[in-house]
């Protein structure tokens, strides 16, 4: 039997009483109902409920799923008429699904009591520097997108513009290439103890890179990131996500040569899972591969690196990485972190990898770990 012609429940129970030639009364009488309640059926007064289904699932043999499936068709039409469509709400979900709000409000990076708070997504306006919600970056028809080295979710495009914001009220002295270039020396004396690393920051403002330090986002993977505010003012922010010496100065170094290189004017160069020296593995991009060779170069020389192994492997003894380390100046940690990443073996020589955020947090424009940058 077709029951696509029929719109209601109440309507195929009318043609299946028809058919038979049976009245309503009729139909009372053989399941034992009353007439009444048999009528508001009938008429669709009453909605077609389970029970009644199956009933008439024995009487006239069309299965109780034909009238709910008419009934449940029969109230969406009816919703579907009285309804009230409100745009906004495709937009609060793809701002409540990509933004980790709940973090931004504890984070202090927008005013609001809490995620229901109804004064939320003006903050988000705000905070994005849009005139209204739906211009928001990371809603689907935003015209404003941010150019980025690689696809960013929403969750580290708000890392960024509170990146950005923060950047934009430092005060630094003016950049110039030579003057960075002659800061990696510097730098590079640094490598010697976790506790010359808090000297990091002052050596970059005075070579004018704008160099700031905040916590990342749970789920955004971010080490660090370069970009410029204009032709002359390079940007370096970390997470220090990973508290290691090793983790510290290969991101570091990573980020200042992208500023060294030109990287990141037309392009945001977001850097995530960055780890040790893997200029040579493939589906890499170009900058990140000189980077990379830069960053790893910086931290232990490649050539000594390279020596140091293929002497010493596969059995890496203490008193060999501290002779290498102290012949080398720099922190055993780096050769031990190297070592890891080359042997693909992270749980070895975690002694080494010593804690630098201590160190370096209060000497740096920092945002997060309770700590609240002020911006206009």
């Amino acid at each position: 039997m077709d029951t696509t012609r029929f719109k209601t429940p109440g309507q195929l129970l009318e043609w299946l009483l028809s058919e038979r030639g049976w009245t309503k009364r009729t139909l009372a009488v053989v399941l034992d109902l009353d007439e009444q309640k048999i009528n508001r059926f009938a008429a669709d007064k009453q909605p077609m409920t389970a029970e009644f289904a199956l009933l008439l699932e024995e009487v006239f043999g069309v299965e109780a799923s034909v009238f709910l499936g008419l009934q449940c068709a029969y109230d969406l039409a009816k919703a579907r008429i009285v309804a009230q469509p409100d745009p906004k709400r495709a937009t609060r979900a793809h701002i409540h699904h990509g933004l980790p709000l709940a973090d931004m409000i504890k984070r202090g990076w927008i005013n609001a009591k809490d995620v229901r708070d109804p004064g939320i997504e003006q903050e988000l306006v705000r905070f994005f520097g849009t005139n209204r919600v739906e211009d928001i970056e990371i809603l689907p028809h935003s015209a404003k997108k941010t150019e980025v080295s690689a696809p960013a979710t929403p969750t580290q495009i708000a890392w960024l513009y509170r990146v950005r914001k923060i950047a934009s009220e430092m005060l630094v002295a003016r950049y110039s290439s030579e003057a960075l270039s002659s800061a990696v020396p510097k730098l590079k004396s640094l490598l010697v103890s976790p506790e010359a690393t808090r000297k990091a920051p002052r050596i970059l403002a005075e070579a004018g890179v704008r160099y700031l330090i905040v916590e990342s986002l749970p789920g955004a993977k971010i080490d660090g990131v370069c970009f410029w505010l204009n032709e002359r003012s390079p940007v370096i922010a970390m997470t220090m996500r990973f508290d290691r010496i090793d983790n510290f100065w290969f991101v570091l170094r990573h980020e200042i040569e992208h500023v060294l290189q030109g990287h990141g004017k037309d392009k945001v160069m977001l850097d995530t899972d960055l780890a040790g020296d893997i200029a040579e593995e493939v589906n890499v991009a170009d900058e990140e591969c000189v980077a990379n060779a830069a960053a790893a170069d910086f931290c232990v020389p490649k050539k000594m690196m390279d020596a140091f192994v293929a002497r010493k492997a596969p059995f890496f003894h203490d008193r060999d990485i501290l002779a290498f380390a102290k012949m080398i100046s720099v922190h055993p940690g780096l050769i031990a972190g190297q070592i890891r990443h080359r042997t693909n073996n992270y749980a070895r020589f975690q002694n080494y990898l010593a804690k630098v955020r201590s160190s370096v947090l209060p000497n740096a424009v920092v945002d997060g770990w309770g700590s609240v940058y002020p911006v206009e």
